[in-house]
């Protein structure tokens, strides 16, 4: 064999499967490597997004304070003080609460830390079990008194999202327990506006979102409601997020954030059954809650009960909670003249919580705000 050089097929080992890749990297042109090689490095990232799909993390050090069935209160408080917490209210939509403390560099928890609100505290919702299938509203509110009594008897509240109907209601049922309500994209008026979320919940019977809890053994499932969010934006989700990721696959910056994103998005929680059924009847489609028709912990809750200064947060470009479903709170509120504030962020519902311009420019008004409150 001394004098001519070897073929890569005179090698045995080249027959065995384990070795396949090998000869095929041999056998591809320089160009024909390289977009193997993007090839495999777009997959790596669709696996690791779409189908390992890992738990999100916080992103600023915490403690767990208490743990309930619904939640687990974690603190984010720097340092010691006799001011108020400021309790957050995360959605609780089918995603985790980590939206409030998305990033080092996009979140609402370091925002309001480096804006002077030195005791800040979270409701890290927990995903319904089994045995949390027939928790209700009250469930909810129930153990979020327990939580506000853990934390002094009095917090500024603020909700986001769905937990800001949340807060409203707390707020509704105990006044004095709320030193100040900031709601941020939350839906209060919902026959307001033209959102997607009160055509959707206008559209379908009863019966249909009942099927979805059937088919979800009693809760529904964090799934669901995400495959439903997606279809609200098909073409966004399903083809030209990844004609992106694709294209900016070499950009390791674009990666990283892509798949903090993906990480939080794809990753669901499932709801009590009953609870998604009380929402989706009493509040959207016969918006109980607005007409002062919604019972909670055993009494009627009105707007009206509600003295406290009141913050009203709004995204312009909003189509899962439209601006009038949160400004209208204010006709309704028992708030004295002046102390309720209307304000309207860039952006749509997601970026409320963790949109650059939003938390650089409204949030800290937010924070200036709760600080000049007089008790």
């Amino acid at each position: 064999m001394s004098g001519r050089k070897s073929s890569l097929f005179e090698f045995p080992e080249i027959g065995v499967p384990l070795f396949w890749p090998f000869g095929f990297f041999l056998d591809l042109e320089e160009a024909e490597l390289n977009l193997f090689k993007r090839n495999i490095k777009y997959l790596n990232e669709i696996e690791k997004t779409q189908i390992k799909k890992p738990k999100p993390k916080w992103a600023t050090k915490n403690k767990i304070l208490l743990k309930l069935h619904t939640m687990e209160l974690r603190d984010f408080s720097r340092g010691r003080g006799k001011a108020a917490y400021t309790l957050i209210l995360a959605p609780y939509a089918g995603h985790t609460s980590i939206i409030a403390d998305f990033s080092s560099k996009q979140s609402l928890v370091e925002t309001l830390l480096e804006n002077d609100i030195n005791r800040v505290c979270i409701t890290d919702w927990n995903s319904a079990t089994d045995t949390m299938k027939n928790y209700d509203i009250d469930n909810y509110l129930a153990e979020l008194n327990v939580v506000v009594d853990e934390l002094g008897g009095r917090v500024n509240m603020a909700g986001l999202c769905q937990g800001g109907w949340m807060a409203a209601m707390f707020a509704a049922r105990f006044p004095a327990k709320v030193r100040s309500l900031i709601l941020a994209g939350s839906p209060i008026d919902t026959d307001a506006g033209k959102g997607d979320i009160k055509k959707f919940a206008h559209k379908y019977p009863v019966a249909f979102y009942k099927e979805l809890v059937s088919a979800g053994g009693g809760v529904l499932k964090g799934a669901f409601m995400l495959e439903g969010f997606k279809n609200m934006h098909p073409r966004k989700q399903y083809f030209d997020k990844f004609v992106e990721l694709y294209e900016h696959i070499d950009d390791p910056k674009y990666t990283e954030r892509f798949e903090q994103f993906e990480r939080w998005y794809e990753y669901t929680i499932n709801l009590p059954g009953r609870w998604y059924l009380q929402v989706v009847k009493d509040l959207f489609k016969e918006n109980r809650f607005y007409k002062g028709e919604f019972t909670g912990l055993g009494k009627k809750l009105n707007l009206e009960n509600i003295k406290c200064p009141v913050y009203l947060l709004a995204g312009d470009s909003d189509d899962i909670t439209p601006k009038e479903q949160v400004f209208k709170a204010e006709e309704r509120l028992g708030s004295p003249e002046g102390q309720v504030i209307k304000d309207l962020a860039p952006g749509g519902h997601i970026g409320l919580f963790m949109g650059a311009k939003p938390l650089r420019e409204n949030w800290p008004k937010i924070a200036d705000w709760i600080a000049k409150i007089k008790d």
